[in-house]
């Protein structure tokens, strides 16, 4: 008879049992591991979230400060200084071109006072077409707001084209018209921040009209921007080919022919 080789132990513990403590083992080791990690990254997250309300706090502690405190004259130098510094770059590099880090240089300030004025480079972009268009310190409402209908759009559209015709605001929407396929958000923030704040005010005018013309008008914003667009119409678009710039006269000539011609569209009901 053959001998039966005995069953193997271990102290009394079954192969099974020894399997199933060392799968319990490993399992225990991954959990231990993912855990570590799990507090890892609770701990990264608790930090970042530190990070950001501290600068948060930070900006909130700058915005606070009385417009006669020394700090608050001291931020609003540099904060300008880096609009200044911004407006030449992307007026000679273009949007794409330019780098905040040389801004930030040009400035005479640290990158990290740029980042604690302007969260981003699309918003420091917003901030210098905002200070060129006057849109960001305007504190008081044009006059020709409040003045009957072909005088105010004959007012309104001359002071928009003789802004709009400067070198500076030619330059501005050129850089627009160049880098806006490459950052799409650029040309968003020029259409939110200048165009839609130009129709919106041309909107206001037409909501000062008198009832019954006001009821011709059927879209005040889809009318407000024909009227945009009949002023600009060749003119802005041969200066920003380089051609010729008209002068006042010929400005005011051009706003009065749109503000007629928007009349007539108006009272012919074309704008229902």
């Amino acid at each position: 008879m053959r001998p039966v080789a005995p069953r193997t132990r271990t102290r009394g513990m079954s192969v099974f049992g020894i399997s199933l403590l060392t799968s319990y083992g490993h399992t225990a080791m991954r959990f231990t591991a993912i855990r570590k990690q799990s507090l890892s990254y609770v701990a990264i997250v608790s930090a970042v979230v530190c990070s950001v309300k501290a600068t948060e706090d930070r900006r909130d502690h700058v915005r606070t400060w009385a417009d006669d405190d020394p700090k608050a004259r001291l931020m609003a130098r540099k904060r300008q200084a880096i609009i200044d510094a911004a407006l030449s770059a992307f007026l000679e590099e273009g949007y794409g071109g330019s780098s905040v880090n040389r801004i930030a240089a040009s400035a005479g300030v640290s990158i990290t006072t740029l980042y604690r004025h302007f969260d981003s480079k699309d918003d420091l972009f917003v901030a210098v077409i905002q200070e060129a268009c006057g849109t960001g310190t305007r504190t008081a409402d044009p006059q020709w707001l409040t003045l009957p209908p072909l005088e105010g759009l004959t007012e309104a559209g001359f002071e928009l084209l003789q802004h709009i015709l400067t070198e500076e605001q030619l330059g501005l929407f050129r850089v627009v018209a160049r880098d806006a396929q490459r950052f799409p958000a650029l040309g968003r923030r020029y259409q939110q921040d200048v165009l839609g704040n130009r129709v919106a005010l041309f909107t206001r005018h037409l909501s000062n009209w008198p009832a019954d013309l006001r009821a011709k008008v059927g879209h005040p914003t889809r009318a407000a921007q024909v009227f945009s667009a009949l002023l600009q119409a060749e003119i802005v678009e041969t200066a920003l080919l380089g051609g010729p710039v008209p002068g006042p006269d010929a400005i005011r000539l051009r706003a009065r022919q749109a503000a007629n011609d928007l009349l007539v569209l108006v009272e012919a009901g074309r704008l229902q």
